[in-house]
């Protein structure tokens, strides 16, 4: 039998008759980490029993960035990767809600009768106890419940993993990436932690410094990392290579407000304008500061070349 195919729709308005029927989830889904993968398998697994399709609904921007916007916790993946990551963990369709002043305003009971009842006909839900919603944030586990009563739909608590002593999250992960622990944030993860997008075009300083670098922007207000790191790269023809990698805002050059993964690569001289990449971060070799000179920022680079060469020769 053909599986049935994966579905993106963003917002509402974009969902049709032949969507009522389902049964979702509601998150933020940053990281799409083992706990969230455990949360998923509850999904799939009752979507099997009800034959129904997953569904997971999550927002854009995220509610705290809606909020907080430069000052909200830093994204751990992009759109883009997050809604792939969720198809690969057996979710077929991604209901994207644009976060907004209107959806904001939505009480609690708009919300259920909007979103779950007259948009997905939701027949059962799988959420977190804890998970509140509403313009007042008067909207729990609880009303779920009595209204699911009401109106023909089951709600179940999601189920919590622990690894090392405390419980799987977005926090806990974007904690040890500051900490430059990637062995812990793997371990959360499930994978090492990557961050993937297209190389764009740049203003080609590191060529002039002997330094070429694959640039990719970051579409995020906030990076979980700063600073210059060991790490591979996966090509988009399955290849990869070792390389170091800069994530910042280049303050010897000219600064930015955005940040900006920087990539250069081990012994490569190709041209990867216009591909995906993957990078997977290994090790953190220093943090990013501004240099005196353009000179300083060049013999700097050399050594961060040598360290991270020296790190992958102690991996062999």
């Amino acid at each position: 039998m053909k599986p049935a195919p994966r579905e993106f729709i963003r917002g509402l308005h974009n969902l049709r008759p032949r969507h009522r029927g389902c049964v979702a989830t509601i998150g933020t889904f940053d990281g799409v980490h083992l706990g969230h993968r455990a949360i998923l398998r509850q999904l799939t697994d009752a979507a099997e029993q009800y034959g129904l399709p997953p569904v997971a609904i999550i927002f854009e921007p995220q509610p705290h960035e809606y909020f907080a916007r430069e000052q909200a916790p830093a994204r751990l993946m992009r759109l883009r990767e997050k809604v792939q990551a969720l198809f690969v963990a057996g979710v077929q369709r991604v209901v994207c809600l644009r976060f907004e002043a209107a959806l904001q305003r939505l009480t609690a009971r708009e919300f259920i009768d909007c979103v779950l009842v007259q948009g997905l006909g939701i027949r059962h839900l799988v959420v977190g106890d804890d998970f509140r919603f509403g313009c007042d944030r008067s909207g729990d586990f609880q009303l779920l419940k009595a209204v699911g009563r009401e109106e023909g739909f089951t709600v179940t608590d999601t189920c919590t993993l622990e690894i090392g002593g405390g419980r799987v999250s977005s926090t806990r992960i974007r904690e040890a990436l500051e900490a430059g622990d990637f062995t812990l944030a793997e371990r959360l993860l499930g994978h090492p932690y990557r961050i993937t997008g297209r190389v764009g075009y740049g203003k080609q300083l590191g060529r002039q410094l002997g330094v070429p670098t694959a640039n990719v922007h970051l579409r995020r207000f906030r990076s979980p990392l700063h600073g210059v790191f060991a790490i591979t790269a996966l090509r988009a023809d399955g290849s990869t290579c070792s390389g170091v990698a800069n994530v910042g805002v280049r303050p010897t050059v000219n600064g930015s407000t955005r940040p900006l993964l920087e990539v250069h690569l081990l012994d490569f001289d190709g041209d990867l304008y216009g591909e995906h990449i993957e990078v997977q971060f290994h090790r953190k070799l220093r943090e990013e500061r501004k240099f005196e000179s353009v000179d300083a920022l060049r013999e700097q680079l050399q050594r961060d070349i040598k360290s991270a060469r020296q790190f992958f020769e102690s991996m062999e």
